[in-house]
C-alpha cells in the first residue's frame, strides 16, 4: 500500500479543525499528523512534521496564512501548501500564487473538492478553480513582463512550452500525457527540466511564469 497523505490543518478556529479533521479521517490514505492556530504555528509544524500537505487558512493570528505560506515554500522542504478560506478567488488568488502555495479553495466548496484538492498538491500539481485561469490572466495581463522572463521562455522548446502551458491551465501529469501523446512520466521529466531551465523551485512558480509571459494566450 502508498503511504497515507500526510496532512497539516492550520485554522485559528478549533471546531472547523475538529470538523476537517474528522471529515479527513474517514478517508483512506489520509493522516492528519498535526494542528496549527496561527501562522507561525503553521510555519513550525511545516517545518518539523514535513507533511505532504498543509491545508491554510489565509486569516489567522501570529503571522497570516498568506506569510504562512510564503515562508514555507521559502523552506524548500518538499511540503505543499493548500490554501482553504472563505474568502474569494478575486481577492487572494494571485497574491498566494505568488507565495508559493499549490492550490486555492472556497470553505463553500470543501465538502465537495478538499479531497481531490489534497490529493491533487500531494502529487505534486497545482489545484485551481475552474475559472482561475480567466482570473489569473485578467490579473497578469496589466503587469510588466521583464526582459529576464521573456528570455526565460526562449530557452525552452516546443514541447516544453506546451507542458508548461497545460501545467498552468491546472492539467494533471496523466491529462497533459493523453493531450501530447507521452507518457505522465515523460510529462514529469519535461516539467523538471523546465524548472531546472527556469531556475524554478515550485510548480506555482510555473503557472505564475506562463501566466505573466503570456504563454496561454498562445495556447
Amino acid at each position: 500500500m502508498a503511504d497515507p497523505i500526510r496532512v497539516l490543518l492550520a485554522d485559528d478556529h478549533t471546531i472547523f479543525r475538529a470538523g476537517l479533521r474528522a471529515l479527513l479521517e474517514l478517508e483512506d490514505g489520509v493522516e492528519v499528523v498535526g494542528e496549527a492556530a496561527t501562522g507561525d504555528e503553521a510555519t513550525e509544524g511545516a517545518r518539523e512534521l514535513r507533511p505532504d500537505v498543509v491545508v491554510m487558512d489565509l486569516s489567522m493570528p501570529g503571522g497570516s496564512g498568506l506569510e504562512a505560506t510564503r515562508r514555507i515554500a521559502a523552506l524548500e522542504l518538499g511540503v505543499n501548501v493548500l490554501v482553504l478560506t472563505v474568502h474569494a478567488e478575486e481577492e487572494y488568488l494571485v497574491p498566494v500564487v505568488d507565495a508559493g502555495g499549490s492550490g486555492y479553495l472556497t470553505k463553500a466548496s470543501a465538502d465537495r473538492d478538499l479531497m481531490e484538492a489534497i490529493r491533487t498538491v500531494a502529487r505534486g500539481e497545482v489545484y485551481l478553480p475552474a475559472r482561475a485561469t480567466t482570473l489569473l490572466l485578467k490579473q497578469y495581463r496589466t503587469s510588466e513582463e521583464s526582459d529576464g522572463e521573456g528570455g526565460g521562455l526562449r530557452e525552452l522548446s516546443s514541447r516544453e512550452r506546451e507542458v508548461l502551458a497545460l501545467t498552468a491551465e491546472g492539467f494533471s501529469s496523466s491529462e497533459i500525457g493523453k493531450k501530447l501523446f507521452i507518457s505522465p512520466k515523460t510529462v514529469d521529466t519535461y516539467r523538471s527540466r523546465i524548472m531546472q531551465k527556469l531556475g524554478l523551485n515550485h510548480r506555482s512558480e510555473l503557472v505564475r511564469f506562463a501566466l505573466k509571459v503570456g504563454l496561454l494566450r498562445d495556447v
